[in-house]
């Protein structure tokens, strides 16, 4: 036994090692002290270097210990590398002030927690970037507009290269753009300013073919031409220049790029490749031809330079002419980081230049106690779980609760090592996702109960039971991830945030139920352990006609879908939240801080709907503001409110502007289409699995269930937030999860019952699935539930959300998806055995000589 369950110990024993040294630090550390803590030479005088940083920081001299450090080294010429021999850096790389940074950088990162918190838990960082005025003036205010949301999605890519998790992006007014950002801290990380501000304006220009400024009479600049300096690193890491004359305006612009990308040179050094499209192939071999004509003739070869946002990053000669779909932008002091830096911007080149107008800190938006209940709500809702598996399940419960945990820490280690942020809507997904998780076990567990009914031993009946809940396990799952694949593929920001949370937890459920669950079990069953396996029922074997109440049921069932939908239609852009629709955002000052908690009751009790309140403060230090963004139009009524409610606050309004959505229209497009793609993904995957009719009703009752969701969602007076987006396109993935369980029965018994007609067979199979289904569902529900009695804010939402998502799914699996199955076929079992292999299966329940 042991010898064959090896893989699976071993297995098991290094995916959770694994996980668990990828979650480690849970905590953000020092980073002076963390650096002394792991200087690897000369530790004494590095130490002292560090306890000088703090000194400075501490007497206002540097913003933060990192800044101090790499001041102290660049006045002072010290390479820091030489005491961290054990990091690594690019071999080539010898500009001491640029190895500083990237070890800095390096330290930096490595001081901080595996697993960071988003902007609602922890806080993080605001900067408003203002269009160049000047360059604003240029265009209509259309245009502007236009540009302005393309700099918006722009700036969104940039800040996704960088691994930055769930970023807020959104219009300011007319002119500005706000991006915030969870993790990010911009005394220790300057030059994400720059990386996001950068208009990445690439030129191709000529360098004058004889002169330079070292040359030219009288110092003299040749009309049409401006000094530019060439930066080149030494062999021996000593840094030296090149001014030329380049011309004022370019020969070719960045439109004749068509992408940009990194690859090591013939000496292993960075350099970035520019692919032309096809007029720039042409444009560019007549410029180089040009240049190389111009050079003969001078008697020198010619050179051509190439600037980016001003700056002259080569200056390559040319004495060919160069017909080539591509080019490279190379150069001695160019790093690995700063090239993937400079390919990244060149693929999303701004139209408007920015301008950084403030950076603020921002505290979290949610208070101490709102974040205390979303954790207490997920605790209570986990052990709910437990509770619910161990009384129903025993011994194959307290075994279900195990893996639950190893589900858990696998689901944070894989989101640790992706660099995740963890909001408090995603911690809500991880707990449905335990509830979820269980789901499986219960149908291998009922799967057992039924062969156990047989007079099967324990281990037939756990091994039996854990094969034909197998596939059923499989098709649910397979088309939760497909799903998730459509929210990674269309969604962004927390949408796509929650795809990629549940995609981890579908394929960590997976291996922790059938793989180590099963292992576990198969061990206490083998080695006598357990010998008897007690498992309670939370109902009696039924025997109700299921399809003749399927139609009014159907009915029914879809004339609470009109009405949520008809509710949908009378609110209109009513049903939106600050995320799809925008509003405002005014500045308080006060004498007396408020809680964030009493602003967000305040709000609720003068019904003034969704308010997201924090606490900010200039980079630099200063006075602390509270900031709140309200719907369109509620602003004044709250600071009214406020005021009212906090007489000795001394609260006084210095700011208020607009702000637009965070979720724009291209997002919302997106998510209709990921719908639209999860419906045609369920039908095809489902007809593929089982047969045309099944997909059918498979994708009419998804459609039910997010239909009348969202109706419910709405009828109850909540509003639309991007993670509500996320939880409707979760609803799918669970819908078709408890549909597959009924289809999966109802496939079998056709395959068992070789002479039963239609509707004895469907009312057969949701017969032995119901008590299994709803066992199914009250996990899910219980976690749900928790939430919903416990939490706060969004977390109520999603839970909401969730409680009427399990309800109608596991309606809509029994009355909806088996009725249209059933419809399909027109109530004809031979229909059925006509487009699909359904050929009768016996099984044989007696024993002979050779069995025993």
């Amino acid at each position: 036994m042991f010898r064959r369950n090896l893989w699976k110990i071993a297995l098991s024993l290094i995916i959770v090692a694994w996980a668990v040294s990828t979650l480690l630090p849970l905590r953000d550390r020092d980073f002076a002290t963390y650096a002394k803590a792991h200087a690897t030479a000369k530790s004494a005088e590095f130490a002292k270097l560090a306890d000088e940083a703090v000194s400075l920081r501490k007497a206002g001299h540097a913003p933060s210990d990192y800044v101090a450090l790499k001041q102290i080294a660049k006045d002072r010429k010290l390479d820091l590398t030489q005491y961290f021999t054990d990091i690594e850096l690019e071999s080539k790389l010898t500009n001491v002030e640029k190895r500083n940074s990237i070890l800095l950088t390096e330290l930096s990162a490595r001081s901080k927690a595996k697993l960071q918190r988003g902007l609602d838990l922890a806080g993080g960082v605001a900067f408003t970037l203002e269009v160049d005025p000047k360059a604003a003036e240029k265009f209509s205010n259309d245009t502007r507009k236009e540009k302005l949301t393309k700099a918006i999605e722009i700036i969104g890519n940039r800040i996704n290269s960088y691994g930055i998790a769930e970023p807020v992006i959104r219009p300011v007014g007319e002119n500005r753009i706000e991006v915030q950002l969870a993790g990010v801290n911009p005394k220790d990380n300057p030059d994400i300013l720059d990386l996001v501000k950068k208009p990445a304006r690439l030129d191709f220009r000529t360098v004058h073919p004889t002169l330079t400024p070292a040359t030219a009479p009288n110092g003299e600049v040749p009309p049409g031409y401006e000094i530019l300096t060439l930066e080149q690193d030494g062999p021996k890491g000593e840094s030296y220049s090149e001014d030329l004359f380049v011309k004022r305006i370019p020969e070719m612009g960045g439109d004749a790029i068509s992408d940009s990308g990194v690859r090591a040179d013939l000496y292993g050094k960075p350099e970035v490749t520019l692919n032309f499209t096809k007029e720039g192939r042409k444009h560019f071999a007549d410029i180089t031809r040009e240049i190389a004509n111009n050079g003969r003739q001078a008697g020198r070869a010619g050179r051509l330079a190439i600037v980016l946002d001003g700056r002259l990053y080569s200056a390559p000669t040319v004495k060919d002419e160069i017909d080539s779909q591509s080019a490279q932008i190379s150069g001695g002091a160019m790093t690995d980081r700063e090239a993937f830096a400079l390919s990244n911007v060149l693929n999303n080149p701004l139209d408007l230049p920015l301008t950084v107008k403030e950076v603020k800190i921002v505290g979290p938006s949610l208070a101490e106690d709102a974040v205390s209940s979303g954790v207490r709500a997920s605790i209570i809702g986990t052990v709910l779980v437990a509770a619910f598996m161990i009384t129903f399940y025993t011994t194959g419960g307290l075994v279900a609760v195990v893996t639950l945990a190893v589900n858990v820490v696998i689901i944070f280690g894989v989101m640790a090592s992706l660099g995740a942020t963890m909001t408090l809507p995603g911690l809500a997904g991880i707990v449905l996702t335990i509830g979820m998780a269980v789901d499986a076990n219960i149908l291998i567990f009922e799967r057992m109960r039924e062969e156990l009914a047989l007079g099967k031993s324990l281990q037939v009946a756990n091994q039996t039971g854990y094969m034909k809940a197998l596939m059923t396990i499989l098709d649910a799952h397979a088309v939760q991830l497909i799903i998730c694949a459509i929210m990674i593929i269309f969604g962004q920001g927390p949408i796509k945030g929650f795809g990629v949370t549940l995609a981890i937890g579908v394929l960590s459920t997976l291996f922790s139920v059938l793989i180590t669950a099963h292992l576990v079990m198969e061990m206490l069953i083998e080695s006598n352990f357990l010998k008897r396996f007690t498992m309670r029922r939370m109902l009696k074997d039924l025997h109700i006609d299921f399809v003749k109440y399927g139609k009014p049921a159907f009915i029914g069932g879809w004339l609470i879908v009109a009405l949520g939908v008809g509710v949908v239609l009378y609110k209109g852009d009513r049903i939106y939240g600050i995320d799809f629709a925008g509003g405002e955002v005014i500045s308080i000052e006060f004498n007396q801080r408020l809680d964030i908690a009493k602003v967000r009751q305040v709000a609720e009790n003068a019904k003034l709907g969704e308010v997201q309140p924090r606490h900010v403060s200039a980079l630099g230090g200063g006075k602390e503001v509270l900031e709140i963004e309200t719907r369109e139009g509620k602003s004044d009524a709250l600071f009214a409110a406020l005021k009212q409610n906090f007489p000795n606050a001394g609260l006084e309004k210095v700011g208020e502007s607009h702000i637009g959505a965070s979720i724009g229209k291209e997002i919302e497009w997106n998510a209709l289409r990921a719908v639209t793609f999860s419906m045609l993904t369920i039908l095809i995957y489902i007809a593929f699995r089982f047969e045309f009719g099944f997909g059918i009703g498979a994708m009419v009752s998804s459609l039910h269930d997010i239909l009348m969701t969202i109706g419910l969602f709405v009828l109850f007076d909540h509003q639309f937030s991007a993670p509500m987006v996320a939880a409707i396109l979760c609803i799918a993935g669970y819908s078709i999860n408890e549909t597959v369980v009924v289809f999966d029965r109802i496939r079998e018994e056709l395959k068992l019952n070789p002479t039963g007609s239609l509707r004895d067979i469907i009312n057969s199979a949701i017969n032995k699935v119901f008590a299994r289904t709803i066992m199914t569902a009250t996990t899910t529900f219980l976690a749900a539930l928790s939430l919903f009695l416990f939490g706060g804010g969004v977390l109520r939402d999603i839970s909401f959300t969730f409680l009427v998502g399990i309800v109608t799914s596991t309606f809509s699996a029994i009355f909806v998806a088996a009725q249209v199955f059933y419809w399909w076929h027109k109530g004809d079992r031979k229909h059925v055995e006509a487009h699909s292999d359904v050929a009768p299966k016996y099984e044989w329940t007696g024993s002979s000589k050779a069995s025993q």
